[in-house]
This record gives C-alpha cells, sequence and structure tokens, in this order.
C-alpha cells in the first residue's frame, strides 16, 4: 500500500519541486544582467545565478543605443536607479542611460540620445497573450517582461542596482 501511495505521489512531489525551483529566494540581486544577443536578463547575488528570464526589446535590439527613437536597447553598465508603479506597462524599473558615456557620443555625433529606458511589463493594449508578445520585439528600446516576471523582479531589485548590458 505504501508503495502504491508513493508510486502516485511521485508526479506531485516532481510538480512540487519544479514549482518550488522557479520561485527566487528571499535574497536581494545585486546584479543584472541582459544578453541582448540570447534575449535573456539574468538575476544574480554574490555571484552565484538567482534567475533567468526571457526578455522582449526594442524593434532593432542590435547594436548600441545611439539616439532618441532608434529602437535600440543601450548597451554597457547602468543601474536601476528607481522603480515607477504607476508605468502604462504594468510596473517599471528605470535604467540610468543615458551614462556620461552616451552623452560624450550623442554630443559628438550631433544626437539627442534619448532615455527613459525601463524595465517593464507588458502592454495592457496587445492584443497577444503576454506569453507570445515575448516573441516579438516590440519595446521602444526597452527591456520587457511578463507582468508576473515583473513581479518577481520588483522583489529581488533594490533601487542602485548595477545592470550589465551586453551585446
Amino acid at each position: 500500500m505504501f508503495r502504491t501511495l508513493f508510486i502516485a505521489m511521485l508526479p506531485l512531489l516532481f510538480a512540487t519541486q519544479v514549482a518550488a525551483s522557479s520561485r527566487l529566494p528571499g535574497q536581494k540581486a545585486d546584479l543584472v544582467v541582459v544578453n541582448k544577443s540570447e534575449y535573456t536578463l539574468k538575476l544574480f547575488a554574490k555571484g552565484k545565478l538567482l534567475k533567468q528570464f526571457h526578455i522582449a526589446m526594442g524593434d532593432n535590439p542590435t547594436g548600441h543605443k545611439l539616439k532618441e527613437g532608434d529602437q535600440r536597447t543601450p548597451q554597457g553598465r547602468y543601474r536601476l536607479d528607481y522603480k515607477k508603479v504607476n508605468s502604462a506597462f504594468y510596473r517599471a524599473i528605470h535604467i540610468s542611460y543615458p551614462n556620461e558615456e552616451d552623452l560624450l557620443r550623442a554630443k559628438a555625433l550631433g544626437l539627442k540620445p534619448g532615455g527613459q529606458i525601463m524595465i517593464h511589463g507588458q502592454n495592457p493594449n496587445s492584443e497577444l497573450s503576454p506569453e507570445e508578445a515575448q516573441l516579438y520585439n516590440w519595446t521602444n528600446g526597452c527591456i520587457a517582461l511578463t507582468n508576473p516576471e515583473m513581479d518577481e523582479l520588483w522583489q529581488v531589485i533594490d533601487e542602485g542596482t548595477p545592470i550589465e548590458i551586453w551585446p
């Protein structure tokens, strides 16, 4: 009887383990790394990977953001400098773009660097499901997650957390 009950419970135990492994532990992330070519956002604490998310970006994700309206996500080292609860895209965490290097580059090229680059949730007016929307680059240069993923990120990010955005 115990063996039959144990075998019957295996799928439930496995499902519980999978669900538990997808949750973030109670610690805060001390580094966010975005790899644009892999469409990933990774959270780290003390060098250990906490969680990885699939992201969507702007319509023109290749290369560094040069100017306002180019639909590119910047590349480089920044800070997540504030959280925005009342975002048009659920919730948002602001990326400190443009940095000094970005400003110098834009000035040398005679361009406006743009700004208001965020990690944010889904477009509430999208006709696509969140999972479908994440298959496309649909932002204006921001980094998008699903709303439940944004909730996870929100809990483990403090203002001032560094973010590295790689090509």
